[in-house]
Protein backbone atom coordinates (compact mmCIF):
# COMPACT_ATOMS: atom_id res chain seq x y z
CA UNK A 1 0.00 0.00 0.00
CA UNK A 2 3.04 2.47 0.70
CA UNK A 3 3.86 2.25 -3.23
CA UNK A 4 0.09 2.84 -4.15
CA UNK A 5 0.20 5.77 -1.93
CA UNK A 6 2.93 7.24 -3.02
CA UNK A 7 1.73 7.15 -6.43
CA UNK A 8 -1.46 8.11 -5.87
CA UNK A 9 0.09 11.60 -4.61
CA UNK A 10 1.51 12.15 -8.16
CA UNK A 11 -2.10 11.13 -9.29
CA UNK A 12 -4.81 11.99 -7.54
CA UNK A 13 -4.07 15.70 -7.77
CA UNK A 14 -1.06 18.04 -8.78
CA UNK A 15 -2.27 20.25 -5.84
CA UNK A 16 1.55 21.80 -4.25
CA UNK A 17 0.45 20.45 -0.64
CA UNK A 18 -0.79 16.86 -1.39
CA UNK A 19 3.08 15.60 -2.53
CA UNK A 20 5.87 15.69 -5.02
CA UNK A 21 4.50 16.50 -9.00
CA UNK A 22 6.83 15.91 -12.15
CA UNK A 23 8.75 19.27 -12.58
CA UNK A 24 10.25 20.77 -15.94
CA UNK A 25 12.96 18.10 -15.43
CA UNK A 26 10.76 15.14 -15.14
CA UNK A 27 12.03 14.44 -11.76
CA UNK A 28 10.42 14.61 -8.67
CA UNK A 29 9.92 18.52 -7.16
CA UNK A 30 9.22 19.16 -3.28
CA UNK A 31 6.29 20.45 -2.35
CA UNK A 32 6.34 24.45 -0.95
CA UNK A 33 5.89 25.79 1.96
CA UNK A 34 2.35 25.79 3.24
CA UNK A 35 -0.22 26.08 6.44
CA UNK A 36 0.40 22.66 7.97
CA UNK A 37 -3.07 22.52 8.74
CA UNK A 38 -4.22 22.46 5.07
CA UNK A 39 -1.44 20.38 3.78
CA UNK A 40 -2.67 17.66 6.65
CA UNK A 41 -5.85 18.06 5.50
CA UNK A 42 -5.42 17.32 1.65
CA UNK A 43 -3.19 14.28 2.57
CA UNK A 44 -5.34 12.66 4.68
CA UNK A 45 -7.98 13.34 1.98
CA UNK A 46 -5.92 11.79 -0.06
CA UNK A 47 -5.33 8.47 2.09
CA UNK A 48 -8.71 8.16 2.78
CA UNK A 49 -9.65 8.23 -1.02
CA UNK A 50 -7.20 5.38 -1.51
CA UNK A 51 -8.14 3.43 1.22
CA UNK A 52 -12.22 3.56 0.50
CA UNK A 53 -11.86 0.81 -1.72
CA UNK A 54 -10.34 -1.86 0.50
CA UNK A 55 -12.88 -1.57 3.12
CA UNK A 56 -16.06 -1.03 4.00
CA UNK A 57 -17.12 2.15 4.77
CA UNK A 58 -19.45 2.90 7.95
CA UNK A 59 -22.60 3.68 7.82
CA UNK A 60 -21.80 7.65 8.82
CA UNK A 61 -18.38 8.20 6.91
CA UNK A 62 -18.08 11.40 5.60
CA UNK A 63 -18.75 11.42 2.17
CA UNK A 64 -15.39 10.63 -0.19
CA UNK A 65 -13.86 13.92 -2.04
CA UNK A 66 -14.76 13.34 -5.83
CA UNK A 67 -11.72 13.94 -8.19
CA UNK A 68 -11.34 15.45 -11.84
CA UNK A 69 -11.04 13.66 -14.74
CA UNK A 70 -7.30 15.15 -15.01
CA UNK A 71 -6.48 13.97 -11.60
CA UNK A 72 -8.07 10.63 -12.46
CA UNK A 73 -5.78 10.35 -15.63
CA UNK A 74 -2.75 11.77 -13.72
CA UNK A 75 -2.82 14.98 -15.77
CA UNK A 76 -2.85 13.01 -19.62
CA UNK A 77 -5.98 14.99 -20.34
CA UNK A 78 -8.26 17.71 -19.28
CA UNK A 79 -11.55 16.78 -17.45
CA UNK A 80 -14.23 16.95 -20.07
CA UNK A 81 -17.58 18.76 -19.46
CA UNK A 82 -19.65 16.23 -18.57
CA UNK A 83 -16.82 15.03 -15.68
CA UNK A 84 -16.60 19.03 -14.84
CA UNK A 85 -20.83 18.80 -13.87
CA UNK A 86 -20.44 15.69 -12.20
CA UNK A 87 -17.66 16.72 -9.82
CA UNK A 88 -19.56 19.82 -9.17
CA UNK A 89 -22.51 18.00 -8.31
CA UNK A 90 -20.57 15.99 -5.92
CA UNK A 91 -18.93 18.87 -4.46
CA UNK A 92 -22.08 20.48 -4.17
CA UNK A 93 -23.82 17.83 -2.14
CA UNK A 94 -20.27 16.55 -0.03
CA UNK A 95 -19.33 19.93 0.96
CA UNK A 96 -21.25 21.24 3.97
CA UNK A 97 -19.77 24.73 3.30
CA UNK A 98 -19.87 24.89 -0.89
CA UNK A 99 -22.86 25.84 -3.08
CA UNK A 100 -22.89 25.48 -6.97
CA UNK A 101 -25.10 27.58 -8.81
CA UNK A 102 -26.24 27.85 -12.84
CA UNK A 103 -25.01 32.09 -13.33
CA UNK A 104 -25.72 32.39 -16.78
CA UNK A 105 -25.45 30.09 -20.26
CA UNK A 106 -23.84 30.88 -22.87
CA UNK A 107 -24.52 30.60 -26.30
CA UNK A 108 -23.97 27.08 -27.13
CA UNK A 109 -26.57 26.90 -24.38
CA UNK A 110 -23.54 25.61 -21.57
CA UNK A 111 -24.12 26.41 -18.37
CA UNK A 112 -22.07 29.29 -16.70
CA UNK A 113 -21.45 28.08 -12.96
CA UNK A 114 -20.01 30.18 -9.58
CA UNK A 115 -19.49 27.98 -6.84
CA UNK A 116 -19.40 29.46 -3.46
CA UNK A 117 -16.89 28.41 0.16
CA UNK A 118 -16.83 29.75 3.23
CA UNK A 119 -18.91 32.34 5.18
CA UNK A 120 -21.37 34.97 3.92
CA UNK A 121 -20.82 37.54 6.64
CA UNK A 122 -20.78 40.39 5.81
CA UNK A 123 -17.40 41.58 7.29
CA UNK A 124 -15.92 38.39 4.77
CA UNK A 125 -13.17 39.10 2.91
CA UNK A 126 -14.58 37.95 -0.74
CA UNK A 127 -11.89 36.57 -3.03
CA UNK A 128 -13.51 36.03 -6.80
CA UNK A 129 -11.41 33.42 -8.98
CA UNK A 130 -12.23 33.52 -12.95
CA UNK A 131 -10.75 31.02 -14.64
CA UNK A 132 -10.72 29.84 -17.99
CA UNK A 133 -11.64 32.78 -20.22
CA UNK A 134 -9.51 31.63 -23.06
CA UNK A 135 -10.59 28.38 -23.94
CA UNK A 136 -7.49 27.00 -25.36
CA UNK A 137 -5.55 27.55 -21.75
CA UNK A 138 -6.91 24.97 -19.25
CA UNK A 139 -4.42 24.62 -16.62
CA UNK A 140 -5.98 27.45 -14.58
CA UNK A 141 -9.39 26.09 -15.01
CA UNK A 142 -7.95 22.33 -13.50
CA UNK A 143 -6.28 24.47 -10.45
CA UNK A 144 -9.81 25.86 -9.43
CA UNK A 145 -11.74 22.91 -9.52
CA UNK A 146 -9.31 21.25 -7.59
CA UNK A 147 -9.47 23.91 -5.44
CA UNK A 148 -13.53 24.45 -5.06
CA UNK A 149 -13.03 20.70 -3.53
CA UNK A 150 -9.96 21.15 -1.37
CA UNK A 151 -11.34 23.99 0.38
CA UNK A 152 -14.91 22.08 0.38
CA UNK A 153 -13.89 19.27 1.96
CA UNK A 154 -11.04 20.79 4.50
CA UNK A 155 -11.74 19.99 8.00
CA UNK A 156 -8.26 21.48 9.90
CA UNK A 157 -8.54 24.36 11.97
CA UNK A 158 -6.14 26.81 10.16
CA UNK A 159 -8.30 26.14 6.95
CA UNK A 160 -11.62 26.66 8.99
CA UNK A 161 -10.65 29.62 10.40
CA UNK A 162 -9.98 31.10 7.19
CA UNK A 163 -13.36 30.37 5.55
CA UNK A 164 -15.06 31.58 8.77
CA UNK A 165 -13.48 35.20 7.52
CA UNK A 166 -13.37 34.69 3.65
CA UNK A 167 -15.46 33.74 0.81
CA UNK A 168 -13.74 32.60 -2.01
CA UNK A 169 -16.07 32.86 -5.39
CA UNK A 170 -15.14 30.56 -8.05
CA UNK A 171 -16.29 31.05 -11.59
CA UNK A 172 -14.34 27.49 -12.88
CA UNK A 173 -14.98 27.30 -16.34
CA UNK A 174 -15.59 31.05 -17.47
CA UNK A 175 -15.71 30.15 -20.95
CA UNK A 176 -16.78 26.49 -21.29
CA UNK A 177 -17.93 26.76 -25.24
CA UNK A 178 -14.23 27.91 -25.81
CA UNK A 179 -13.37 24.89 -23.99
CA UNK A 180 -15.05 22.33 -25.63
CA UNK A 181 -14.02 23.41 -28.92
CA UNK A 182 -10.15 24.27 -27.58
CA UNK A 183 -10.50 27.58 -28.99
CA UNK A 184 -9.50 31.06 -26.96
CA UNK A 185 -12.57 32.76 -28.12
CA UNK A 186 -16.32 31.84 -27.34
CA UNK A 187 -18.79 29.66 -29.29
CA UNK A 188 -19.34 33.27 -31.60
CA UNK A 189 -15.03 33.89 -31.75
CA UNK A 190 -15.08 36.88 -29.26
CA UNK A 191 -12.54 37.17 -26.92
CA UNK A 192 -14.04 37.44 -23.52
CA UNK A 193 -11.58 39.00 -22.28
CA UNK A 194 -11.49 41.63 -24.62
CA UNK A 195 -15.52 42.29 -23.54
CA UNK A 196 -15.78 43.61 -20.19
CA UNK A 197 -16.86 46.77 -21.04
CA UNK A 198 -19.16 46.33 -23.76
CA UNK A 199 -20.48 43.21 -22.44
CA UNK A 200 -21.83 41.52 -25.89
CA UNK A 201 -21.08 38.08 -24.62
CA UNK A 202 -22.72 36.24 -22.07
CA UNK A 203 -19.87 35.12 -20.34
CA UNK A 204 -18.81 38.44 -19.40
CA UNK A 205 -22.31 39.63 -18.43
CA UNK A 206 -22.70 36.97 -16.06
CA UNK A 207 -19.10 38.12 -14.97
CA UNK A 208 -20.13 41.73 -14.42
CA UNK A 209 -23.47 40.42 -12.43
CA UNK A 210 -20.97 38.56 -9.89
CA UNK A 211 -18.70 41.23 -9.40
CA UNK A 212 -21.86 43.82 -9.18
CA UNK A 213 -23.78 41.95 -6.95
CA UNK A 214 -20.83 40.09 -4.62
CA UNK A 215 -18.08 42.98 -4.68
CA UNK A 216 -15.19 41.12 -4.51
CA UNK A 217 -11.87 42.44 -2.89
CA UNK A 218 -9.97 40.57 -4.78
CA UNK A 219 -10.21 40.08 -8.42
CA UNK A 220 -7.64 36.92 -9.70
CA UNK A 221 -7.91 35.70 -13.15
CA UNK A 222 -6.31 32.64 -14.73
CA UNK A 223 -4.54 32.14 -17.88
CA UNK A 224 -1.63 30.76 -20.31
CA UNK A 225 0.78 31.85 -22.46
CA UNK A 226 3.17 30.69 -24.94
CA UNK A 227 6.74 31.28 -24.31
CA UNK A 228 9.45 33.69 -26.74
CA UNK A 229 12.64 31.99 -24.88
CA UNK A 230 15.13 33.74 -24.13
CA UNK A 231 13.48 36.95 -23.92
CA UNK A 232 10.09 35.84 -22.17
CA UNK A 233 9.70 32.13 -21.18
CA UNK A 234 9.45 32.35 -17.08
CA UNK A 235 7.26 29.75 -15.74
CA UNK A 236 4.56 31.93 -14.40
CA UNK A 237 3.77 35.89 -15.18
CA UNK A 238 2.19 37.98 -13.19
CA UNK A 239 0.44 41.81 -13.77
CA UNK A 240 -1.59 43.74 -11.70
CA UNK A 241 -4.50 46.70 -13.01
CA UNK A 242 -2.16 49.15 -14.93
CA UNK A 243 -5.08 51.54 -15.69
CA UNK A 244 -4.45 54.95 -14.62
CA UNK A 245 -8.21 55.11 -12.83
CA UNK A 246 -7.67 52.71 -10.78
CA UNK A 247 -7.18 54.31 -7.13
CA UNK A 248 -4.16 54.17 -5.52
CA UNK A 249 -4.10 51.44 -2.49
CA UNK A 250 -6.14 49.24 -4.68
CA UNK A 251 -2.95 49.56 -7.22
CA UNK A 252 -0.65 49.04 -4.30
CA UNK A 253 -2.43 46.39 -2.37
CA UNK A 254 -2.21 44.18 -6.17
CA UNK A 255 1.09 45.03 -6.39
CA UNK A 256 1.76 43.53 -3.28
CA UNK A 257 0.01 40.50 -4.06
CA UNK A 258 2.25 40.02 -7.44
CA UNK A 259 5.60 40.54 -5.88
CA UNK A 260 5.23 40.20 -2.45
CA UNK A 261 2.65 37.21 -2.65
CA UNK A 262 2.44 35.23 -5.69
CA UNK A 263 5.63 35.61 -6.88
CA UNK A 264 7.42 33.87 -3.60
CA UNK A 265 5.21 31.29 -3.42
CA UNK A 266 6.08 30.71 -7.01
CA UNK A 267 9.63 30.82 -6.59
CA UNK A 268 9.14 28.28 -3.17
CA UNK A 269 6.88 25.81 -5.78
CA UNK A 270 10.60 26.02 -7.83
CA UNK A 271 8.97 27.74 -10.74
CA UNK A 272 10.53 30.69 -12.29
CA UNK A 273 8.26 33.70 -12.84
CA UNK A 274 7.91 37.48 -14.10
CA UNK A 275 6.09 40.29 -14.84
CA UNK A 276 3.25 39.54 -17.86
CA UNK A 277 4.05 41.33 -21.42
CA UNK A 278 7.75 42.77 -20.31
CA UNK A 279 10.14 40.74 -22.34
CA UNK A 280 13.29 41.32 -20.42
CA UNK A 281 17.31 40.16 -21.61
CA UNK A 282 18.72 37.06 -20.53
CA UNK A 283 21.82 37.88 -18.73
CA UNK A 284 21.17 41.56 -17.19
CA UNK A 285 17.17 41.67 -16.53
CA UNK A 286 16.64 44.29 -18.02
CA UNK A 287 13.10 45.49 -19.88
CA UNK A 288 14.21 45.51 -23.60
CA UNK A 289 10.29 44.96 -25.15
CA UNK A 290 6.96 45.43 -23.95
CA UNK A 291 4.24 43.08 -25.73
CA UNK A 292 1.45 43.69 -23.38
CA UNK A 293 0.18 44.80 -20.05
CA UNK A 294 -1.04 47.86 -20.57
CA UNK A 295 -3.97 50.01 -18.99
CA UNK A 296 -6.75 48.66 -21.61
CA UNK A 297 -10.11 48.91 -19.66
CA UNK A 298 -11.85 46.37 -21.40
CA UNK A 299 -9.34 43.53 -20.31
CA UNK A 300 -10.88 42.09 -16.39
CA UNK A 301 -7.20 43.01 -14.98
CA UNK A 302 -8.09 46.42 -15.04
CA UNK A 303 -11.93 46.45 -15.29
CA UNK A 304 -11.31 45.00 -12.27
CA UNK A 305 -9.47 47.44 -10.21
CA UNK A 306 -11.83 50.00 -12.40
CA UNK A 307 -14.81 48.19 -9.69
CA UNK A 308 -12.84 48.54 -6.73
CA UNK A 309 -11.21 45.18 -6.23
CA UNK A 310 -7.41 44.02 -6.05
CA UNK A 311 -6.73 42.35 -9.45
CA UNK A 312 -4.39 39.78 -10.94
CA UNK A 313 -3.57 38.50 -13.97
CA UNK A 314 -1.73 34.96 -13.81
CA UNK A 315 -0.51 33.20 -16.59
CA UNK A 316 1.38 29.83 -16.87
CA UNK A 317 3.30 28.77 -19.34
CA UNK A 318 2.11 26.36 -21.77
CA UNK A 319 5.11 25.33 -23.75
CA UNK A 320 7.27 21.93 -22.64
CA UNK A 321 10.14 22.50 -20.47
CA UNK A 322 12.31 19.64 -21.35
CA UNK A 323 12.79 16.45 -23.60
CA UNK A 324 10.72 14.85 -20.67
CA UNK A 325 7.95 17.17 -21.10
CA UNK A 326 7.56 16.96 -25.03
CA UNK A 327 8.30 13.40 -24.50
CA UNK A 328 5.45 12.78 -21.99
CA UNK A 329 2.59 15.42 -22.01
CA UNK A 330 1.22 14.76 -18.74
CA UNK A 331 4.24 16.11 -17.01
CA UNK A 332 3.81 19.32 -19.03
CA UNK A 333 0.06 19.00 -17.89
CA UNK A 334 1.08 18.58 -14.16
CA UNK A 335 3.72 21.39 -14.24
CA UNK A 336 0.97 23.97 -15.75
CA UNK A 337 -1.06 23.04 -13.30
CA UNK A 338 1.23 23.26 -10.34
CA UNK A 339 2.17 26.24 -11.13
CA UNK A 340 -1.12 27.83 -11.08
CA UNK A 341 -1.57 26.10 -7.83
CA UNK A 342 1.35 27.42 -5.95
CA UNK A 343 0.22 31.03 -6.83
CA UNK A 344 -2.86 30.24 -4.84
CA UNK A 345 -1.01 29.59 -2.46
CA UNK A 346 0.62 32.97 -2.50
CA UNK A 347 -3.26 34.48 -3.26
CA UNK A 348 -5.04 32.73 0.10
CA UNK A 349 -1.89 33.95 2.17
CA UNK A 350 -2.21 37.58 0.93
CA UNK A 351 -6.08 37.25 1.49
CA UNK A 352 -5.28 35.89 5.77
CA UNK A 353 -2.77 38.09 6.01
CA UNK A 354 -3.77 41.64 5.21
CA UNK A 355 -7.39 41.53 4.71
CA UNK A 356 -7.55 44.96 6.85
CA UNK A 357 -5.75 46.36 4.33
CA UNK A 358 -7.64 44.70 1.73
CA UNK A 359 -10.60 45.90 2.88
CA UNK A 360 -9.63 49.26 3.71
CA UNK A 361 -8.16 49.58 0.39
CA UNK A 362 -11.59 49.03 -1.43
CA UNK A 363 -13.78 50.55 0.99
CA UNK A 364 -11.42 54.36 0.00
CA UNK A 365 -11.56 53.60 -3.35
CA UNK A 366 -15.80 53.24 -3.61
CA UNK A 367 -15.57 56.31 -1.16
CA UNK A 368 -13.44 58.25 -3.97
CA UNK A 369 -15.32 57.60 -6.58
CA UNK A 370 -18.41 59.23 -4.72
CA UNK A 371 -16.32 62.15 -4.10
CA UNK A 372 -16.25 63.09 -7.44
CA UNK A 373 -12.44 64.74 -7.96
CA UNK A 374 -9.55 64.35 -9.87
CA UNK A 375 -8.89 63.59 -13.26
CA UNK A 376 -10.17 60.57 -15.28
CA UNK A 377 -7.56 59.48 -18.04
CA UNK A 378 -8.51 57.94 -21.43
CA UNK A 379 -5.15 56.18 -21.82
CA UNK A 380 -1.77 55.38 -20.60
CA UNK A 381 -0.68 52.96 -17.96
CA UNK A 382 1.14 52.57 -14.74
CA UNK A 383 4.15 52.74 -16.69
CA UNK A 384 3.20 55.09 -19.71
CA UNK A 385 1.63 58.40 -18.97
CA UNK A 386 -1.14 59.51 -20.73
CA UNK A 387 -0.89 61.87 -23.73
CA UNK A 388 -2.53 65.33 -22.77
CA UNK A 389 -5.52 64.98 -24.95
CA UNK A 390 -6.45 61.35 -23.07
CA UNK A 391 -7.03 63.34 -20.21
CA UNK A 392 -10.03 64.56 -18.41
CA UNK A 393 -8.49 66.77 -16.11
CA UNK A 394 -11.79 68.60 -15.38
CA UNK A 395 -14.31 65.46 -15.99
CA UNK A 396 -18.08 66.78 -16.63
CA UNK A 397 -20.72 66.33 -13.68
CA UNK A 398 -22.42 63.64 -16.15
CA UNK A 399 -23.61 62.25 -19.04
CA UNK A 400 -27.39 63.11 -20.78
CA UNK A 401 -28.39 59.91 -22.50
CA UNK A 402 -31.93 60.07 -24.79
CA UNK A 403 -34.11 57.40 -24.81
CA UNK A 404 -32.27 55.22 -27.97
CA UNK A 405 -29.17 55.45 -25.98
CA UNK A 406 -31.00 54.01 -23.17
CA UNK A 407 -32.43 51.00 -24.57
CA UNK A 408 -28.78 50.11 -26.19
CA UNK A 409 -27.05 50.39 -23.52
CA UNK A 410 -29.14 50.44 -20.13
CA UNK A 411 -28.46 46.79 -19.32
CA UNK A 412 -25.05 47.33 -19.98
CA UNK A 413 -24.06 50.33 -17.43
CA UNK A 414 -26.83 48.05 -14.96
CA UNK A 415 -24.48 45.44 -15.01
CA UNK A 416 -21.21 47.80 -14.40
CA UNK A 417 -23.49 48.82 -11.16
CA UNK A 418 -23.57 52.31 -12.69
CA UNK A 419 -26.83 54.20 -11.25
CA UNK A 420 -29.19 56.67 -13.02
CA UNK A 421 -32.28 59.00 -12.48
CA UNK A 422 -34.98 59.72 -15.03
CA UNK A 423 -34.15 62.29 -17.27
CA UNK A 424 -36.50 63.07 -20.09
CA UNK A 425 -37.11 60.03 -21.99
CA UNK A 426 -33.83 59.28 -21.09
CA UNK A 427 -31.40 59.06 -18.05
CA UNK A 428 -28.39 61.41 -16.25
CA UNK A 429 -25.68 59.68 -15.41
CA UNK A 430 -23.99 61.61 -12.61
CA UNK A 431 -20.04 60.82 -11.84
CA UNK A 432 -21.12 61.29 -7.97
CA UNK A 433 -20.79 57.66 -7.24
CA UNK A 434 -18.51 55.22 -7.04
CA UNK A 435 -18.49 54.27 -10.31
CA UNK A 436 -17.14 57.44 -11.14
CA UNK A 437 -13.90 56.85 -12.75
CA UNK A 438 -15.21 53.85 -14.92
CA UNK A 439 -18.50 56.07 -16.21
CA UNK A 440 -16.01 58.37 -18.67
CA UNK A 441 -14.37 54.98 -20.00
CA UNK A 442 -18.31 53.87 -21.08
CA UNK A 443 -19.74 57.27 -22.26
CA UNK A 444 -17.58 59.62 -23.65
CA UNK A 445 -17.12 59.88 -27.18
CA UNK A 446 -13.08 60.00 -27.11
CA UNK A 447 -12.88 56.87 -25.04
CA UNK A 448 -11.53 54.16 -26.95
CA UNK A 449 -14.32 51.39 -26.24
CA UNK A 450 -16.99 53.61 -25.03
CA UNK A 451 -20.59 51.96 -25.31
CA UNK A 452 -21.95 55.23 -26.42
CA UNK A 453 -21.53 58.91 -27.35
CA UNK A 454 -23.33 60.51 -24.02
CA UNK A 455 -23.78 64.36 -24.25
CA UNK A 456 -21.36 65.62 -21.55
CA UNK A 457 -22.78 67.74 -18.53
CA UNK A 458 -20.28 70.95 -17.45
CA UNK A 459 -22.95 72.61 -16.29
CA UNK A 460 -21.97 72.02 -12.35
Amino acid sequence: MTDRFARALRVLSPHPWLGPVAARTGTESPAPRRAPGLRRTVAALALAALAAPLAVAPAEAAPRPPRTGFEESGGARWTGEPEERAFLAAVDRGGERVSVRRIGTTGEGRPLRLASVGTRSPGATTVLLVCGQHGDEPAGREACLSTVRDLAFAEDRATRAFLSRTRVLVLPNANPDGRAADTRGNADGVDVNRDHIGLRTAEARATAAVVRDERPDVIYDLHEYGATPPYYDKDLFVLWPRNLNVDGPVHDAARTLSDGYVRPAATRGGHTSGHYGIWTDPVTGEPVKQTAGDGQERILRNTSGLKHAVGLLIESRVDALSDAERAAPALNHRRRVHSQLTALDGLFAFTDERRVRIRTATALSRLSGAADRGPVYLGGADNEPAEPDRILADPPCGYRLDAAQLADVGDELALHGVRSRPDGDGAYVTLRQPARNLIPLLLDQRATYHLTNGQADTAC
